[in-house]
């Protein structure tokens, strides 16, 4: 993980379809959420590329419905995963975005940027959201920020944990360390609502996002956090909610018109972001109306739905979420009623029937709403990275015990999965377990390393694999041991011993198969940074036409102002008309080619300085006017 370097450290919540970012405030001992530009303290996960610039957050996603093709969202459900898996082939039919299969199986997303075809990983379009609320937190503390702590939903395994640190690698960031969302969400609780505690609470987090779902067990002492259990989905959250009703409503438009719209990415994406409005509408009121304007053809479509039909078409999901719960407290052997509080965390836990089936479960214990549920991973993260900054005084001393989301072990004769260190357990962690070897005078062992909870070793997640060799020659059933270790930051050390020689062996497990390697991270930073210098350049560009144009402005206004006692000569009259068509021939005839970004700023350098005794009698004309 990120090494551990002196300054300000930010707290990342790198959600799905929305990011938020926060930070300690040493001075008043509290946890500012930032605001983007737009006053939102949250950002949407969006990327979209044009002719001529790129757009990451709100600018992104409010163009959406005009460039579906080349604006990218969900990555988050595309890091570490392979172009193979079945749940990304699933998605790919409900994407605008189209997306292939690149070395290693990894997937790579195509758009149009320049005129020319990009392929992009999906750690890149996360260094870029990444990036946006980096320059956020810039913004607002007025200095650079290197070091971060970024979340993860509990359930992600390790390819998927590691790529989340390149990305945030690409982005410029030192990720100092990698957290757990409903763990952050607990801090954010613990610290804000039960620090005072004496005896120990049990906190239940409910994490419902936009891309994922997350529910973790915790027990909270004063400033001990210490997590029991976790589960959740990786593949279930609001996205799919609104994909449900999109279908729903593109089978009615079918029925009243008889034209499908299933293969047009526009219409599609307007009708997601209606979907998406009445999905949070319906969290307030039991019915609501989608309406697009000529959503096809010229056909405009107006339809509603009650808040029982869209229960109905989410109900299975629905009923998973409080599966997946019921299983963490049985991980955690713990039943129902010994849980203190119920903590909502999420966009889409607001979803009253969401609260109503959870409310249910717990025997209808009331569910906290105390905490902002679209900060609260932020805010703990925050924490976080101010505890690892090192330099900052103030933040409480809370001692955070995390556990590992997927069981570890390795592989038995018949490609049996043999569990060293079972899934939910606190962390650092160290387990021994003796094995045997299984033929007559073999002289070394392979011992791979995998993660997941399948009995067959070969169907779970292969992280690494190393020999322990100078076994003495002797018959099958020779000695030795095999050691596992995580340590804080979720770091996987594996070593194995024999008996009777002393013979050692082990493997830091890095994980680098599929991972992208010290060279293309390399290559990506370097394409980062070039794109950074091109919006700077179309900033550039964008501010010197803006600047021209408010000349020729001031110019015509000028020579209207002369036929009302300005008093112009004829020689000034002459200058203008002659600078306001110079201007308007370069605002006319401008291309993308970085050079006609100089020659726009020096001439409106040169108007500066031509006019600044014309523009002063303007002024002080319109003084009197």
């Amino acid at each position: 993980m990120g090494k551990k370097d002196e300054g300000c450290a930010i707290g990342i919540d790198l959600g799905t379809t929305y990011s938020c970012v926060a930070v300690w405030n040493d001075q008043q001992r509290r946890v500012d959420i930032i605001h983007n530009e737009q006053g939102n303290p949250i950002t949407p996960s969006y990327v979209a590329f044009t002719d001529d610039q790129r757009l990451i957050g709100l600018a992104a996603k409010n163009q959406a419905a005009t460039n579906p093709e080349n604006t990218v969202f969900d990555a988050k459900r595309l890091i570490g995963r392979k172009y193979s898996d079945p749940i990304i082939k699933n998605d790919m039919m409900l994407w605008p975005f189209k997306v292939i299969a690149g070395v290693d199986d990894k997937p790579m997303i195509v758009v149009k940027y320049h005129g020319k075809e990009k392929h992009l990983f999906a750690e890149e379009i996360s260094s870029m959201v990444l990036t946006k609320m980096c320059e956020i937190a810039e913004t607002y503390l007025e200095s650079p920020v290197k070091n971060a702590v970024i979340t993860v939903p509990a359930y992600f395994n390790d390819s998927q944990r590691k790529a989340t640190i390149d990305a945030g690698t690409i982005a410029g960031l030192n990720v100092k360390r990698i957290i757990n969302e409903p763990t952050a969400a607990a801090i954010a609780y613990g610290l804000d609502k039960r620090s005072d505690c004496k005896k120990p609470r049990n906190i239940f987090i409910f994490d419902l996002g936009g891309g994922t779902f997350d529910v973790s067990l915790l027990s909270i002492k004063g400033k001990d956090f210490k997590v029991k259990a976790t589960a959740g989905n990786t593949h279930l959250g609001g996205e799919d909610f609104d994909n449900r009703m999109v279908n729903y409503f593109v089978e009615e438009f079918k029925r009243k018109s008889k034209l499908d719209i299933s293969g047009n990415p526009k219409a599609l994406r307007r009708l997601r972001s209606a979907c998406e409005r009445a999905k949070r509408t319906l969290s307030s009121t039991t019915c609501t109306t989608v309406e697009v304007d000529c959503l096809y053809q010229g056909i405009d479509f107006c339809s509603s739905i009650t808040r029982a039909r869209f229960e109905e078409l989410n109900m299975d999901m629905f009923r998973e979420c409080i599966e997946t719960v019921d299983r963490c407290l049985n991980d955690a052997k713990m039943d129902k009623s010994s849980v203190d509080d119920v903590v909502l965390v999420g966009g889409s836990s607001r979803i009253p029937k969401v609260q109503e089936l959870l409310q249910e479960f717990f025997k209808g214990k009331d569910l906290c709403k105390s905490i902002n549920p679209d900060e609260a991973v932020a805010y703990g993260a925050a924490v976080q990275a101010a505890l690892l900054s090192g330099s900052i005084k103030n933040v409480p001393n809370l001692v955070l015990s995390d556990v590992t989301p997927l069981s570890l072990g390795t592989s038995l004769k018949g490609d049996i999965m043999s569990v060293v260190i079972p899934r939910n357990t606190t962390i650092p962690v160290k387990k021994t377990k003796g094995y045997m070897t299984v033929k007559d005078n073999q002289t070394s062992v392979l011992i791979a390393v995998y993660e997941g909870e399948r009995a067959i070793a070969s169907d779970n997640n292969l992280l690494g694999s190393f020999v322990l060799s100078g076994i003495p020659r002797a018959p099958r059933g020779n000695g030795h041991d095999i050691c596992f270790a995580i340590d804080e930051n979720g770091v996987l050390t594996v070593s194995a011993k024999e008996q009777t020689t002393g013979s050692k062996n082990e493997i830091t497990i890095t994980n680098d198969k599929g991972r992208l390697s010290t060279q293309e991270i390399k290559r990506l930073v370097q394409e980062a940074e070039s794109y950074l210098a091109e919006d700077k350049q179309f900033l550039r560009k964008a501010n010197a036409m803006n600047s021209l144009d408010d000349y020729i402005y001031k110019m015509k206004k000028a020579l209207k102002n002369d036929c009302i006692n300005l008093k112009l000569s004829s020689k000034e009259k002459e200058k203008i008309s002659s600078a306001i068509t110079k201007a308007t021939s370069l605002l006319d005839g401008g291309n993308n080619k970085a050079y006609e970004i100089q020659v726009l700023e020096d001439y409106v350098k040169e108007l500066e300085i031509m006019f600044k005794p014309i523009i002063a009698k303007i002024d002080l004309f319109s003084s009197f006017y």
